[in-house]
This record gives C-alpha cells, sequence and structure tokens, in this order.
C-alpha cells in the first residue's frame, strides 16, 4: 500500500513536470523540451497505472489531478509569473483540503 501512495505522489509529480513542459515545448515545436515533456507523461501515466492496481481509482486520479494542478499552479506563479492572488491562494488551500480528506477517507 505504501510503495502504491509513492507511485502516485511521483506520478503527479511527474504531471507537474508535463504540463510546465508543454509551456516549454512551445507547442511541441522545441525538440528537447517536448521529448522530456512526452517521457514524463509517459512515466507519470504508466506510475498512476501502477498505483490503482492497489488504490481506489477515484481517490488516486483525484489525488493524482490535484497534485499536478496545485504544483503546476505554484510552479507557474514562480516561474511565470502567473497571479498570486488571495482568491487564486485560497482556491490551492481548498484543493489540498480535499487532497487530504480522500487520503483520509481512503
Amino acid at each position: 500500500m505504501t510503495l502504491a501512495w509513492t507511485y502516485l505522489v511521483i506520478a503527479g509529480l511527474l504531471e507537474v513536470a508535463w504540463a510546465l513542459g508543454l509551456k516549454a515545448s512551445q507547442g511541441f515545436t522545441r525538440p528537447l523540451p517536448s521529448v522530456l515533456t512526452v517521457l514524463a507523461m509517459v512515466a507519470s501515466f504508466y506510475l498512476l497505472a501502477q498505483a490503482m492496481r492497489v488504490l481506489a481509482v477515484g481517490t488516486a486520479y483525484a489525488i493524482w489531478v490535484g497534485i499536478g494542478a496545485v504544483g503546476t499552479v505554484l510552479l507557474g506563479m514562480l516561474i511565470y509569473g502567473d497571479s498570486a492572488s488571495p482568491l487564486r491562494l485560497v482556491s490551492l488551500v481548498l484543493i489540498l483540503a480535499g487532497l487530504v480528506g480522500l487520503k483520509l477517507a481512503g
């Protein structure tokens, strides 16, 4: 069970990597970022699939998406200067609270 959660967290972090990679690849027009993005996608999906062998599909998918969404928004703020408005920050806290709730309920 612990290994499944480890796979899931790594898969979520790889989702952040490929989401940011999509921007860096500039529509898959830059070769190196494009290749790294696709590799991160494949690895992320593979680890998600491995985690789902043990974890409930709804919980695993929601946690994977949540890690990806929160991580991408935070790094978008830090790297690309995306808005860090109070409403966006409160929304991120709410997503995190939902993820914790799913983990505790599962």
